[in-house]
């Protein structure tokens, strides 16, 4: 018998925490905030799904409150063509505690264009993994899945692939959605490819810069930065096998949208022939942040 289960035969008033402590957001746009439209079924919205991640088990392990998963969902809404019908985008931002530290460090930051939802107010959301049931609950699930599968990845070595198998999964019950974003001839920067290439064995170096990236890297840096920062130097030459072989890849640039500040900032501080390395690395896989790297080789 698991422990969880027998202290709440013990003292079954306890309960055991969820995974996650997500924090939503829901953002009108412009033309929806001029638009003759209910504005409180937009707090209902937002209320109903910061319920279904909090309030929903995801894993079978237990967690204690202080070990919640950090997680914000921004989600703006650009169309409300009905009181019921959203067109909007969704943010999906994820953070883990470093250790011996009160520094969090940014997992995931995708942006996510394709969030086309239906929404009836005061309607409780139902999801099973089996089944596409509506856009909007495989949405979130995908997420929290996704959210998982990162957290796992960054304590474990591939720890987080049941995770993204689920997320896989909901990717594959939505094959004949007609909602965007699932299917592979989309487009090569949808929910469809951010999973797809986290379990593809090209991209296993990824993962394992993932793992090492933090437990080995950052969970040490307290004790010793320049021992912390020689393994994130290590991960970032996992990550540029990846760049030679899947270049501009979504999961590339998801890793350098989480990340592009924190390495700066780690950066700044190494030796002239670290930062010399690192640098070209930096920009040939995120070039659109090149004068920020640059940032690196003038820092003292």
């Amino acid at each position: 018998m698991r422990l969880a289960s027998l202290f709440l035969l013990l003292f079954p008033f306890m309960t055991m925490s969820q995974e996650l402590n997500c924090d939503v957001q829901v953002i009108l746009s412009q033309n929806v905030q001029s638009a003759a439209v209910d504005k409180t079924v937009f707090s209902n919205f937002e209320a109903a799904v910061r319920e279904f991640m909090n309030n929903r088990k995801w894993t079978k392990d237990t967690y204690k409150v202080e070990e919640r998963i950090e997680c914000n969902l921004m989600i703006t809404i650009n169309e409300a063509p009905s009181v019921d019908q959203f067109s909007a985008s969704i943010q999906v931002i994820s953070r883990r505690p470093v250790y011996g530290s009160s520094y969090h460090s940014t997992l995931l930051n995708f942006n996510d264009q394709d969030f086309d939802v239906r929404f009836l107010r005061n309607t409780r959301l139902e999801f099973s993994i089996d089944q596409h049931r509506n856009n909007l609950t495989s949405v979130l699930a995908y997420y929290a899945y996704m959210i998982l599968g990162y957290d796992y990845d960054s304590y474990s070595l591939e720890g987080g692939t049941p995770y993204f198998t689920k997320a896989q999964q909901i990717v594959s019950n939505a094959a004949n959605a007609p909602e965007s974003g699932w299917k592979a001839n989309e487009s090569i920067n949808n929910r469809y490819w951010l999973v797809e290439n986290a379990l593809h064995q090209a991209f296993k170096p990824m993962r394992k810069a993932y793992y090492e990236y933090h437990l080995k890297g950052f969970d040490v840096m307290s004790k010793n930065v320049t021992q912390g920062r020689a393994v994130v130097t290590k991960c970032i030459n996992y990550i540029d096998q990846v760049v030679k072989s899947r270049p501009g890849s979504i999961n590339i640039q998801a890793f350098f949208r989480a990340k592009a500040d924190e390495l700066v900032n780690l950066y700044s501080q190494a030796f002239p022939q670290e930062k010399n390395k690192v640098v070209v690395i930096f920009k040939k896989a995120d070039p659109i942040n090149t004068e920020r790297y640059n940032k690196i080789l003038k820092s003292n």
